[in-house]
């Protein structure tokens, strides 16, 4: 429990100072333990390092902020999230999300790349933590009721943890290619949104079964195709399905469990 709340408290830290200029030696003296100590726990429950994280997480951040605050320039953004010049921006941005700040604030995508790390004491088992991604899906809730006779189609990606393993920047490259592949094959009036760590579902505007089945075989005639990482060729397989939701029954809160358990049932 102790290491939990260390481990917690440095995710609060990190949280709270994402435009301050926050090293891991200021998180190890504001916590009352060593450098090394922080280090080496925060790679065992993430799976990488505080600056990766910190990185990932200000990435994330700005990414917001290039969309909700248009009249704000990228240098200024820059500046607040700690770059001398747009360039450093730049580099860090692409290094996250693939495209340049000024590609992304052209074209934008509707989800939260990396969430903030969230752990809770009932995630603990047998000594190991596990991190517990929140994701807020209650302003699609009231469009969804709306479309309650159309098909959803969600999608996941088949083994993401070996591709982690290679790199987490290729995760990430993996994530955002299976987003691609759904929105490419759905209409300009289906929904695309972001229910998991890699697990995404298209709103369609059909209650036309034969409409969803073309989506869902679209994209599983992909199956297979690779994505670049470096030198790797990574070949990206996706499970996929269609269904709809009785919504006469479900509450707000079952809404979410119940698109991760149609795509659980075909793993």
């Amino acid at each position: 429990m102790e290491k939990l709340l260390l481990i917690t408290r440095a995710l609060e830290l990190i949280e709270n100072n994402l435009t301050e200029d926050i090293k891991t030696v200021d998180i190890a003296k504001v916590l009352y333990c060593s450098k090394s100590s922080i280090e080496k726990l925060f790679k065992y429950v993430t799976n990488m390092s505080i600056r990766d994280y910190v990185i990932r997480r200000r990435m994330s951040r700005a990414a917001k902020d290039i969309v909700s605050f248009s009249d704000v320039s990228l240098l200024e953004l820059a500046f607040k999230y700690g770059y001398g010049s747009n360039e450093a921006f730049t580099r860090a941005f692409k290094k996250v999300w693939h495209v340049t700040p000024s590609r992304f604030r052209k074209n934008p995508v509707n989800f939260e790349l990396f969430p903030a790390l969230n752990l809770e004491p009932e995630l603990m088992e047998d000594e190991k933590m596990k991190s517990k991604k929140k994701v807020d899906i209650s302003e699609l809730y009231d469009y969804i009721k709306e479309r309650r006779n159309c098909y959803l189609v969600g999608v996941d990606i088949k083994s993401l943890t070996p591709i982690n393993e290679i790199s987490r920047e290729a995760g990430d490259i993996a994530i955002l290619t299976a987003l691609n592949r759904l929105e490419t094959a759905s209409g300009d009036e289906d929904i695309v949104f972001r229910i998991g760590g890699d697990e995404f579902v298209a709103l369609t505007n059909s209650g036309d079964m034969e409409y969803a089945e073309k989506i869902v075989n679209e994209i599983l005639s992909h199956n297979g195709e690779i994505f670049k990482y470096g030198e790797k060729d990574i070949p990206l397989i996706l499970h996929v399905t269609h269904y709809k939701i009785e919504f006469n029954t479900i509450r707000y809160a079952e809404l979410f469990s119940k698109m991760q358990d149609q795509l659980d049932s075909i793993k």
